[in-house]
């Protein structure tokens, strides 16, 4: 069995507790929710903290790496102010697991309704894939914290998230892949509440070289990129 389907040990030691209303709010406040890819716990480590340094205290660690249970273990018990949760849940068996793991949020890339029930029985934020309006007005009825639009860039960009947002003004989407430097503030415009950047944040070469300067200037783009794009369209 693969690194990252075997059991944890329960994660939190060092962890402050974030319940689902200070992750919703922090998610709206920062924008962004940063995607770690590395495998090894002390490359994720590295990653992290290089972004909670460019000021972008939340982290998803996609489960398709291997070991991203061990990932999350050690960002859940080393870093109490990091908001960490587990992106791409398939089943409610690795829900299960990347809780025990320290994940305070859980992200999918469809729509699973026994995810969210089990997220909602064990008051953990949740945040399932919907595309299609069927697929989000099912994904609502649900009651999660935010639906995550995915793949986003690949059926029409942030003109997806605008349309959909007509349709849905009420509800937060959440737009995840292909976002870029480029394109963020497109979603922004559109109105989305945050964007997902993986490698666009966290260029593999940067973590294997340890260039922190690099990320936390990709940091400070992409929050720019937040506050001009909506509110007051003005820097803080």
């Amino acid at each position: 069995m693969e690194d990252h389907l075997l059991p944890a040990q329960s994660g939190g030691d060092a962890k402050q507790v974030f319940g689902r209303a200070e992750i919703r709010a922090s998610i709206e406040a920062t924008g962004i929710i940063a995607t770690i890819r590395e495998s090894a716990p002390v490359d994720a480590l590295f990653a992290a903290e290089s972004v909670q340094g460019g000021g972008i205290p939340v982290i998803e660690v996609a489960l398709t790496a291997p070991g991203a249970l061990k990932v999350l273990l050690a960002l859940a018990n080393s870093h109490c102010d990091l908001i960490v949760g587990a992106g791409l849940v398939l089943d409610v068996e690795q829900a299960r697991r990347a809780v025990d793991a320290g994940a305070m949020f859980l992200t999918s890339a469809g729509f699973d309704r026994e995810i969210v029930d089990w997220a909602a029985e064990h008051d953990t934020a949740v945040f399932p894939g919907a595309m299609t309006p069927t697929e989000i007005m099912a994904a609502w009825k649900a009651r999660p914290d935010f639906i995550r639009v995915f793949p986003c860039s690949q059926v029409g960009g942030a003109s997806h998230i605008r349309a959909l947002k007509s349709a849905f003004p009420q509800l937060p989407l959440i737009a995840a892949g292909g976002i870029n430097q480029q394109n963020a503030a497109e979603f922004f415009q559109g109105g989305a509440s945050a964007i997902c950047p993986g490698g666009e944040l966290i260029p593999r070469e940067a973590v294997e070289l340890r260039q922190e300067t690099r990320i936390l200037e990709l940091a400070r783009r992409f929050r720019t990129i937040v506050r001009m794009n909506r509110g007051s369209g003005k820097p803080n």
